[in-house]
């Protein structure tokens, strides 16, 4: 997934919790970080968060949602621990005590178990492109609940952003329903609670990764949420013919464990270090387009001008809401 709003005005990622800006390093002033290169990393991580949707899609075709789910969580799970022990060395305390684990686990809960279930079993049944409009939807989602909770205030300009994005999901649902679009209502819809659960892991995430920082958070969502589905994750396991999965499917589940949730992540706060947050999160609307061309390219799915038309109103009204004072 992609670049958050979060409820302080912050940025984050797609599955990786709510974001504080670091502090930038010496090496900030580098003419690379600030050049080419620093904008060649951007392009790697919006085509990383975008090619999750695509991988997704190939890892189905061999493997059941409910163990997709559960093999992809684990081996993120097992790639961000290395990440968390080398951030957590010469530190002289831990930032966490035992008593903070079981809120650190509910938020994993949310933020990974439950989103990326609702995710990959949406993706079962709806398009790339449709997948990638109605995930993004989350900058929206966060205003409300944040506004609900008193974090933020909903104003004219936000609740016409609102209104806007919303009516533009409607027109999508209720007018791009050809058999070639390749999109369901029930995918659709899985789909979208993804982004509420992701939503509400932002909104009740936030004093956590102000507290623990966003490493701390995410290493405990994504081992949390291994933990919890290793139950189902091994019985389903212990019935399914993997010597039959192929190549493909194989590198499929790899990539979404890796880049979307690991590469994509730490690049992500490297360009925070070295760019405005407000400039950073434009690139994320670079994510339905490019998914959208990436299924037609690889998955030869089907665009139609409703989709266009209902995308450009989408996230019409989640740039207002996001500019909006």
């Amino acid at each position: 997934m992609g670049i958050r709003k979060t409820v302080s005005g912050g940025q984050e990622t797609e599955a990786d919790g709510p974001a504080t800006r670091p502090d930038p390093s010496p090496a900030a002033a580098s003419r690379w970080s600030r050049g080419a290169g620093l904008y060649f990393l951007i392009g790697v991580m919006i085509a990383g968060w975008t090619g999750n949707y695509v991988a997704g899609k190939i890892a189905l075709r061999a493997f059941p949602p409910l163990l997709l789910n559960g093999l992809r969580i684990s081996i993120a799970a097992a790639m961000m621990l290395p990440v968390y022990w080398r951030g957590s060395r010469g530190r002289a305390a831990r930032t966490w005590a035992p008593r903070d684990i079981p809120q650190l686990v509910i938020l994993g809960v949310f933020g990974v178990a439950l989103n990326q279930f609702l995710f990959v079993l949406g993706l079962s049944r709806t398009s790339v492109a449709h997948a990638s409009i109605f995930a993004n939807t989350t900058p929206i989602l966060i205003l409300l609940l944040a506004s609900v909770r008193g974090l933020e205030r909903l104003t004219g300009w936000k609740l016409t952003g609102v209104m806007m994005a919303l009516g533009g999901v409607v027109l999508l649902r209720m007018l791009d329903t050809s058999p070639q679009a390749g999109a369901t209502f029930g995918g659709d819809f899985l789909t979208f609670c993804g982004a509420m659960a992701f939503s509400i892991f932002t909104v009740l995430g936030k004093p956590y990764a102000n507290r623990f920082g966003t490493v701390t958070v995410n290493t405990f969502a994504y081992a949390g949420g291994a933990v919890l589905l290793a139950p189902l994750t091994l019985y389903l396991a212990a019935g399914f013919a993997f010597r039959a999965v192929p190549l493909s499917s194989w590198a499929a589940i790899f990539y979404m464990a890796l880049f979307p949730s690991v590469i994509c992540y730490l690049i992500y706060y490297y360009a925070l270090a070295h760019m405005e947050a407000s400039r950073l999160a434009a690139f994320s609307y670079l994510q339905p387009l490019v998914a959208i061309v990436f299924g037609i390219l690889i998955l030869h799915e089907h665009v139609t001008l409703v989709l266009v038309a209902s995308g450009l109103i989408i996230f019409g009204g989640v740039y207002l809401t996001e500019r909006a004072r």
